[in-house]
């Protein structure tokens, strides 16, 4: 009976500790298996962009230099305008540019000794650019044993894929099947001269004024050595710079007859070197140690005009140059000669090699508007700003366009004293969706708000992506708009800017945790549904929250429900807190 009675006791204290430890593993089970199909309840098909392929048209010849992509993203990024009208190619005469193919490629190396090869898209706008300057260059360097070819990589995905082709174009110099990237301007002369460098000696010899009458009429930009051997250390160190500057041709002489066709005195001290533009500064002499390093400085400093006019073709020349500090004048065309001239006196010659000065046309279309929205520029001008490559910030003149003002500008802005300057939008008057809108001057009232866990998607208007994942992220915003604790906000990027909000395409999406705001945000890398982003801020909210499954009713618009429907519906799911 004592062995009976005992068995009873132990049988009921299991069965109570049962009945404790139980409830708990459900309620854990439960948490770990949220349910979460309400969330998936949206009006219209959501789009993972994550599972989108990508092939990017590459951007260097915009401000700023750097077109790395976002790899975090989980997201297709855009950077051109997909609603622009389909590119009509005018006509092309490519007979000199081989087309290759997984079929050929191989023969085409086996073949040729030295060869350039283009990885391109058709609808790639900077391939559609290149395509009569690359045609030129491979008529040109027919007759020097080097073949162009090219590759259409959105058809020969694996050639792409094993030359490690990211954006468009790439293009790949070969010699002997080994591959080197091209890293010149993509324009007929530079690629011309780049590969001359490269199968050729580095330097030529000019002996009769024939020689050098023909060089100065072809060329715009030449250096030449007036030097007292053409063998040995002076020409040694003429040739080593040469193979450092791919844009210019470099040329040496010993005939007095020669040197002074290129404005240099024949009976000056040897050695010599002059460089010749076809630009207001047209002669630029050297006068530093005979050596690469002091000769590829001048010739860096001298090579672009004093004041560059800003173009498609340009574009290479500035943002290849060491020199990294940009100051800019914007201006219609019908004003410019009034402020060129001026912007040359007061900080291209004074300050040449130090800053590019820049001319930027706000009423070219093409390539002057882009770079005035990327400034944040308006209207006709005539407006100042200053662009440092090396940590891509701007810097905006405030003042009349004269003498005094730039001078003093650009001393500052050498110096490091000037406050950069940020793109804004005028604030928002109200702003009560749910889905804040962010501009440069609210941002660190919402973004870096500390006490608030915010999720800011940056944007572009005409992106096609955004607007894709618009129906999800205002769907997102709709179940969450009852968390104090979480903002869901987003910042069109075309004309707002912030030091923490740096986006490489669009759509950017970045979590600014609660508390952590002087720390950089974190890069959302989830996909692009509304659970994925749901879990994503249960993961990382630095201040918990609770769901409630509830009606979802549009801001403004009556629900034709009664209101006793609506009680009783949200009454039955109450209960359950998290769904």
């Amino acid at each position: 009976m004592t062995s009976f009675r005992c068995f009873l006791v132990l049988s009921l204290v299991s069965f109570l500790l049962l009945s404790t430890v139980l409830p708990s593993i459900s309620t854990n089970d439960e948490q770990d298996d949220e349910d979460l199909r309400f969330l998936e309840e949206t009006e219209g098909k959501s789009v993972d962009i994550a599972s989108l392929p990508h092939l990017s048209d590459s951007d260097d010849d915009q401000f700023p230099e750097d077109d790395e992509e976002d790899e975090d993203s989980g997201s297709e990024q855009e950077t051109d305008d997909p609603l622009s009208d389909p590119y009509k190619a005018p006509q092309i005469d490519e007979k000199d540019v081989v087309v290759l193919t997984q079929g050929n490629f191989s023969d085409f190396i086996k073949n040729n000794k030295f060869g350039m090869v283009e990885f391109y898209a058709p609808w790639c706008g900077h391939c559609q650019s290149l395509a009569p300057e690359y045609a030129a260059a491979a008529t040109e360097m027919k007759g020097e044993g080097v073949v162009l070819a090219k590759v259409d990589a959105t058809q020969e995905d694996e050639l792409a894929e094993e030359y490690d082709v990211e954006g468009l174009p790439t293009i790949y110099f070969l010699v002997d099947g080994k591959h080197t990237l091209y890293p010149a301007a993509r324009n007929k002369d530079a690629i011309v001269t780049w590969i001359k460098k490269q199968i050729g000696p580095g330097i030529y010899n000019v002996t009769t004024l024939d020689d050098a009458e023909r060089i100065l009429t072809s060329e715009s930009e030449v250096a030449l050595g007036y030097l007292n051997s053409l063998v040995g250390p002076e020409s040694d160190e003429l040739t080593a710079t040469s193979k450092l500057l791919d844009d210019i041709n470099f040329y040496q002489t010993m005939n007095p007859d020669v040197a002074k066709l290129f404005h240099i005195d024949p009976e000056v001290k040897r050695p010599a070197l002059v460089l010749l533009k076809k630009d207001a500064e047209k002669i630029c002499h050297f006068d530093g140690l005979f050596v690469k390093t002091a000769i590829s400085e001048f010739v860096t400093s001298n090579k672009l005009p004093l004041v560059t006019i800003f173009s498609r073709e340009s574009a290479p020349s500035i943002f290849e140059s060491s020199i990294k500090m940009h100051l800019l004048l914007f201006a219609t065309l019908n004003i410019s000669e009034k402020y060129i001239p001026v912007l040359q006196e007061a900080a291209a010659k004074l300050f040449k090699g130090k800053l590019i000065s820049i001319y930027v046309q706000v009423d070219n279309e093409e390539s002057g508007k882009p770079v005035a929205n990327f400034f944040g520029v308006s209207g006709n001008g005539p407006t100042i700003r200053a662009y440092s490559g090396d940590d891509a910030k701007k810097f905006a003149m405030n003042g009349d366009v004269t003498f005094n003002n730039i001078k003093a500008f650009a001393e500052d802005f050498l110096a490091g004293r000037l406050k950069p300057f940020y793109k804004s939008d005028p604030i928002p008057e109200t702003n009560n969706e749910d889905v804040k809108e962010v501009v440069g001057d609210n941002f660190d009232e919402i973004v870096l708000d500390e006490s608030k866990d915010v999720l800011l998607e940056i944007y572009a208007p005409w992106c096609g992506h955004c607007r894709s994942l618009e129906p999800t992220y205002n769907k997102l915003a709709q179940h969450l708009r009852g968390i104090n604790s979480l903002v869901i906000a987003k910042m069109d990027g075309t004309t707002n800017e912030h030091p923490k909000a740096k986006s490489a395409g669009f759509p950017t999406m970045l979590f600014f945790p609660a508390g952590k705001k002087s720390s950089d945000p974190m890069k959302v890398n989830t996909g692009r549904t509304v659970v994925d982003f749901y879990k994503f801020l249960k993961e990382h909210a630095t201040i918990p929250f609770k769901l409630k499954k509830a009606v979802l009713v549009p801001k403004d618009k009556p629900n034709k429900t009664s209101d006793s429907k609506v009680r009783e519906k949200s009454s039955s799911v109450s209960s359950k807190e998290e769904l």
